[in-house]
């Protein structure tokens, strides 16, 4: 029965392959504009378990359900994500489905102004052009299907930082032009520096002062095929570095099992992405893990960045935060 379950999964998967592939080569998705407002309803925040907190509205959220007491207070400004997923490494498959899926449940979709994937701008020599392909589609496949599944996003754009290079980087430098010392931009390095370094380069100069770029691997930092991360933080933007996530969001398949057994699609859905990192045929190194390390940079950003955010996230807060979204959030009929 196992068998025939994963079979059916991987189907399902190549179908959605199939799908994405279309939508990239055909540039349907990016026509729409990205959300750069810090508007959603009060509504949504309520169905997500979540109040206003005694600080400036819109600026900081309480969260008061979770089983571990879980404090979402998020800093003021905005977030932008880049992630990679088309290098060697698939674990930004997980990392994807887990951070879109925490920003939802902790009522924040409004502040998520960029997410771009495929950051890796020169092909390693370990991975084929086919297989390289495959990454961008099922990368693109992670950030549509999750956000429409977990809902929020309508108004975002996901970008394919290679094969829409042009497009990523005037957004990031859109956002990056929009801040202001009320308005900060954080963005969370969770793939190779190059787009940040770029989208730095094709913005004004004034507005770096007011970026904060969150990192918490030198793998990433140092990987860059055009600029190192020095470089980036010459552009004057703030470093703002907390420990390697891998330390415990790169854990034993089983300790997922609550999410491939639980009965909300939502959540399955989000353990089958990780679920495909593990059976990667590119890599061996995820064989036996379920990996959403880059997801813990997400989680410290909800919970107060570096006002007391979490520098160290588990899968049991991970845990907590999606399952209170998805028991006050039922699906409908």
């Amino acid at each position: 029965m196992r068998v025939i379950f994963l079979s059916a999964i991987f189907l399902v998967c190549l179908s959605m392959i199939a799908e994405a592939q279309n939508s990239v080569m055909n540039d349907s998705h990016i026509r729409v504009k990205p959300n750069n407002g810090i508007n959603e309803s009060l509504i949504d925040r309520d169905r997500a378990g979540i109040v206003l907190s005694s600080r400036a509205k819109g600026e900081s959220l309480q969260n008061i359900d979770t089983e571990l007491g879980i404090v979402i207070s998020p800093p003021a400004g905005r977030l932008a994500i880049v992630a990679d997923g088309n290098s060697p490494d698939p674990d930004d498959l997980g990392g994807t489905a887990v951070s879109l899926a925490l920003l939802r449940s902790a009522g924040l979709t409004d502040r998520l102004v960029h997410y771009s994937h495929s950051c890796d701008l020169v092909r390693g020599v370990r991975i084929s052009e086919r297989a390289e392909r495959e990454r961008h589609y099922l990368m693109q496949v992670a950030c549509d299907i999750t956000a429409r599944r977990w809902g929020g996003y309508d108004s975002l754009v996901f970008f394919d930082a290679l094969w829409q290079q042009e497009e990523t980087v005037n957004d990031l430098a859109k956002a990056i032009n929009e801040s202001s010392a009320e308005n900060p931009l954080w963005i969370i390095e969770a793939g190779e520096p190059d787009i940040i370094a770029l989208a730095l380069e094709a913005s004004d100069n004034g507005k770096h002062q007011f970026l904060k770029v969150i990192t918490h691997h030198p793998a990433n930092d140092n990987a860059g095929d055009f600029y190192t991360w020095n470089q980036v933080l010459d552009f004057g933007v703030e470093e703002v570095r907390i420990p390697d996530q891998n330390i415990n969001l790169k854990v034993d398949l089983a300790q997922w099992d609550w999410a491939k057994n639980h009965p909300d699609p939502r959540i399955q859905w989000v353990w089958m992405l990780g679920k495909i990192a593990e059976v990667d045929d590119v890599v061996k190194f995820q064989k036996g893990k379920w990996d959403c390390s880059d997801a813990g940079m997400v989680l410290y950003w909800i919970t107060g960045a570096t006002d007391g955010g979490m520098k160290s996230g588990t899968v049991e807060n991970v845990k907590s935060i999606l399952l209170n979204y998805i028991k006050i959030n039922p699906m409908a009929g």
